[in-house]
């Protein structure tokens, strides 16, 4: 079967939406979003809650079908092409779903099988990403029984599993404790020298922290895009700007 919209190493965005929308009857959860993102850059998705920040994920994950619009990740539409953009994206989403009765080895097992990774790659890459994420101490602890920062850990090291370019994360600090929080910091910092990162975030901090460029939603609708210098360039003080930002409501015209 001929490939769709194979992306070519070094060509164009490694993360693209044009002009999603998603409507629930009369409501518009999102509305009319576009941007790309090219290789090597780390942005942070920046809005207050209810925003609209998970579901554009989910729309450009393909996880949700669009009302209108598309999404590509490198260069495959994940309307017509999921299975193969799947295979260069890794998904992080809020509170995602984990096995409780299994094992952090023997959920990376299971989902390294169904990735059909052979089995010496397999236990190399599980290797791998235990090191990473640091899971070595609860390894074989049932993951119900793991520690909302753990538990980060191990849907991290899902995502990363199967060595994607792309990393799409929302809010990989949700309910973390300060030590969490920048261990999981540090983290994306390390990452980020060789992904492709979108990382959702209501927290300010995150944005200074990890991200070079940032998106700004604000009930459904797209209000910046542009560099952490640019942001800063509408004020000294970023509570400040996120106030600015979400002062008015954005135009409702298509």
């Amino acid at each position: 079967m001929q490939q769709q919209s194979a992306h070519i190493a070094g060509e164009g965005p490694m993360i693209e939406a044009v002009g999603l929308s998603k409507f629930y009857g009369d409501f518009a959860a999102v509305r009319d979003i576009s941007f790309s993102i090219d290789r090597g850059e780390v942005v942070a998705f920046l809005g207050p809650n209810g925003a609209g920040k998970s579901t554009t994920m989910k729309l450009l994950t393909g996880y949700l079908s669009p009302s209108e619009g598309r999404s590509k990740i490198a260069g495959f539409d994940m309307g017509e092409d999921r299975i193969a953009g799947s295979t260069r994206l890794g998904y992080l989403p809020e509170n995602g779903p984990l096995y409780p009765d299994m094992t952090p080895y023997g959920l990376l097992e299971f989902f390294a099988q169904a990735r059909g990774l052979a089995a010496a790659h397999a236990a190399q890459r599980i290797k791998e990403v235990v090191n990473l994420c640091s899971l070595q101490e609860v390894l074989q602890k049932p993951i119900g029984k793991l520690s909302k920062g753990y538990r980060q850990r191990v849907g991290m090291a899902h995502a990363l599993l199967h060595e994607p370019e792309v990393l799409i994360l929302d809010e990989p600090t949700a309910g973390l404790d300060p030590n969490q929080i920048a261990d999981v910091r540090d983290r994306l910092r390390q990452l980020g020298r060789e992904k492709t990162i979108l990382l959702s975030t209501h927290i300010l901090q995150e944005v200074e922290a990890v991200a070079s460029r940032v998106l700004f939603i604000h009930q459904g609708q797209l209000v910046f895009d542009g560099s952490l210098a640019e942001l800063r360039d509408k004020g000294d003080n970023l509570d400040a700007i996120f106030g600015e930002l979400t002062a008015t409501a954005p135009s409702q015209s298509k």
